[in-house]
């Protein structure tokens, strides 16, 4: 049977073996406890906490428990710090606390029946947690305000302060104890016990308040020394180091905030004089192209939402200024060819700053939208931007337009063109002239290749909608089965032995996709009448519901020319052809003469007869010998025409359709604001009168912009036509008519 251990006996056994383990953590002895000695000391406690009463010490042995750390702190850790001061005190207390939680952790050893069972059945505070918090209440309490200005002295000292209160030494490029620094922050840390309360009251906030005051005195003298690009490198590079100062011994937790505090002194309370300054500030890097000064300058801002949009702003003001510039260059010029080359060139620069500096930022995204919309809507010496991009992409698809370029080029140009179009309002605009420019490279067979135009139409579908590029896929469609035709046609001829006298090539379309053409009753001549003879014939083996409405104005005829001893081959529209044939009968005919018997109009009977009298190659001579034509002009042919080349071809003088495109867009918009509001009011069956405005603005702003009054207008005619009425009681109202 165990002998009974008394309080006195036990205790001083107890305070004997815990002086021992002071005395070997303190390093004042070199002797080690034994591994007896450790049982004897745990056994001990052990039977001092299960003898049965009165015997039975554990409350008194957990209350002697925090006694001997008290004291212990008190007279030996406490007398310690006081005679130190600054860094001194900063490693003495670092090594207090270190003995410290070493003594916790082997006392609590010697006391670990205690924690099993009397802490836990009374859910009292472990003895961990019993010897830091003496630690706490008595050295740190006293100590952490000294703590922290002496690391705060260490990081960070300045000549404004107190020496227990400096500012930033660290930062002026002074060497100091990194390691020490974290080993005292981790006492702020891990005297929370696994909270941060504590660092941060005790630490973090004066160390943030002590870092926005350096910051704010550095910055009101570099705004006012350096420039704007000198400036944000050195705010740049205070961001940086606070940074590495965080992962050097400062906690994880602290990043956020302080980077928050430095960005605010250094960015953010000086965003408009920085960014406005007037020799280096945000215009000027932008005029001078300094892009790695706007990738920190993105940088800096890129979470200070007011000095975003200012950057933003400007960058829009740039960039459409820019783009103005251009424009005025062209007008200057005269010249319109370039201009489109010269924006889209204009659009790869800013958009790789947009992508590069800005990091692709939507709201840098939005301002160079804005900026082209503005560029890009501009009216240049009478053309819209729509019609110079329709002729600049013509220029890319037709034959000997594009130069040298690649199909990789080709393609990359087209995705180009259709980001620009993206920025013009009137799409429908640029669809109608690109729709005519491409009728004439397919019919007079000046693309490129067919696989280039399919591309265009599925970038143009992508960008504008599948309605837009339906009626030119059926041209390109059209034009692949009109050369199946004319194998037929050949294969015809040949069957049949029909035999029209000419080599004939007749390409059919279908009526619904190719732009509307002029069409007279020209009056053939023998040689044409029989070939549109023969295909007639032809045609009406393949179909007899289908009828065919012959534009001559789209033909084109090669007629070999006898000119004295010398032969031409001249290559011309039908219309001439009808013309020039005509002296073969006669060698000379009055105006009237060639009206009547070619049933021509008078307007384009004149550009005719210019082509042929007035023009580089006068194949007719004319009198009187002037410029222009008239009524009371004859014609004579000129035998003696020559030329140093045998094949010419003879152009017709060029008619501006522009204001006819116009007007067929205008037309084809009111049908699609009719369709909008049918198609709304169908859905709806009942609106106001502004929500369907506003729906049917939204419907179309896809292609174009509606006019508010053309939508009231159309309203009204829909209202005449009985497909809405106004409600009786509310005129702002309106009804479906089903």
């Amino acid at each position: 049977m165990m002998n009974v251990v008394d309080w006195e006996r036990g205790w001083s056994f107890m305070r004997k073996g815990m002086g021992k383990v002071t005395m070997i953590l303190e390093g004042r002895t070199d002797e080690q406890l034994s591994s007896e000695e450790y049982m004897a000391l745990y056994t001990t406690i052990y039977c001092m906490c299960t003898q049965k009463p009165p015997h039975e010490y554990t409350g008194q042995l957990y209350e002697k428990y925090k006694e001997f750390f008290d004291d212990y702190i008190t007279s030996k850790v406490m007398p310690s710090l006081r005679n130190k001061h600054d860094e001194f005190m900063l490693r003495e207390l670092l090594k207090r606390w270190t003995i410290h939680k070493d003594m916790v952790r082997l006392l609590s050893r010697f006391f670990n029946y205690l924690d099993r069972y009397y802490v836990a059945r009374l859910q009292l505070p472990s003895l961990t947690e019993v010897g830091l918090a003496c630690f706490r209440d008595l050295a740190y309490q006293e100590f952490k305000c000294k703590a922290k200005d002496a690391v705060i002295a260490l990081a960070r000292p300045s000549p404004f302060l107190c020496a227990s209160c400096s500012i930033d030494q660290e930062r002026e490029g002074e060497q100091i104890d990194r390691t020490l620094l974290k080993n005292v922050l981790d006492i702020f840390v891990e005297i929370g016990m696994g909270h941060m309360t504590y660092y941060q009251s005790n630490f973090e906030n004066s160390m943030l308040d002590a870092t926005a005051a350096y910051y704010s005195r550095k910055a009101s003298a570099w705004i006012v020394e350096d420039s704007c690009p000198d400036y944000m490198l050195k705010a740049e590079e205070c961001l940086k180091k606070e940074k590495d100062r965080v992962c050097h011994y400062l906690h994880s937790s602290s990043e956020t905030k302080l980077l928050k505090k430095v960005q605010n002194e250094l960015v953010e309370v000086y965003t408009y004089p920085l960014l406005d300054k007037e020799y280096s500030g945000c215009r000027v890097l932008l005029r001078a192209d300094m892009v790695k000064d706007l990738s920190r300058m993105y940088r800096l801002f890129h979470e200070i939402p007011k000095g975003l949009e200012h950057i933003a702003d400007m960058f829009k003001q740039h960039v459409t200024s820019e783009g103005m510039a251009v424009i005025g260059q062209a007008e200057d010029a005269a010249n319109n060819k370039a201009l489109v080359a010269q924006e889209i060139k204009l659009h790869d620069k800013y958009f790789t700053y947009v992508t590069d500096c800005f990091s692709n930022n939507s709201v840098f995204n939005k301002a160079l939208s804005e900026a082209f919309r503005t560029i890009c809507n501009k009216i240049v010496c009478g053309n819209s931007h729509a019609e110079l991009l329709a002729s600049y992409t013509d220029n890319i698809l037709k034959k000997g337009g594009s130069g040298k370029l690649s199909d990789e080029d080709i393609d990359d140009t087209l995705d180009k063109v259709v980001q620009i179009l993206g920025y013009i309002n009137d799409k429908e605009i640029f669809v109608e002239f690109y729709r005519k420019k491409l009728s004439r490279r397919l019919l007079f067979d000046k693309s490129t290749t067919d696989d280039h135009e399919k591309l265009m139409l599925t970038k143009l579908k992508r960008q504008c909608g599948g309605q837009c590029t339906s009626k030119m896929e059926g041209m390109v469609t059209d034009m692949t089965l009109a050369r199946e035709n004319h194998k037929h046609f050949q294969e015809y001829l040949s069957t049949n032995q029909a035999n029209p006298g000419l080599d004939l090539t007749v390409t059919v379309l279908t009526t619904g996709f190719w732009p509307s053409y002029r069409s007279c009753d020209l009056s053939l001549p023998d040689e044409m009448a029989k070939c549109v003879k023969v295909f007639k014939e032809f045609y009406e083996t393949k179909t007899k519901h289908r009828k065919l409405t012959w534009i001559y104005s789209l033909g084109t005829c090669n007629i070999t020319g006898k000119f004295g001893e010398k032969k031409f081959e001249l290559i011309m529209g039908t219309y001439q052809a009808a013309v020039l044939l005509l002296f073969n009968a006669a060698d000379r005919l009055s105006y009237s003469d060639i009206k009547a018997q070619s049933n021509l109009d008078d307007e384009d009977l004149v550009r005719i007869l210019r082509s042929l009298s007035c023009a580089k190659y006068k194949i007719l001579n004319k009198e009187p010998d002037t410029k222009s034509v008239s009524e009371n002009d004859y014609f004579e042919f000129n035998s003696k025409f020559t030329d140093k080349m045998r094949r010419i071809r003879i152009p017709l003088p060029p008619v501006d359709d522009r204001k006819k495109v116009v007007e067929d867009v205008d037309k084809d918009r009111r049908y699609a604001i009719d369709a909008a509001l049918v198609r709304i009011m169908k859905s709806r069956k009942v609106l106001g009168h502004q929500q369907l405005v506003v729906e049917c603005v939204e419907m179309l702003s896809r292609m174009f912009k509606p006019e508010i009054r053309i939508i009231k207008k159309r309203m009204e005619d829909l209202i005449t036509r009985d497909y809405l009425e106004r409600d009786a009681q509310n005129s702002n109202m309106f009804k479906y008519v089903a």
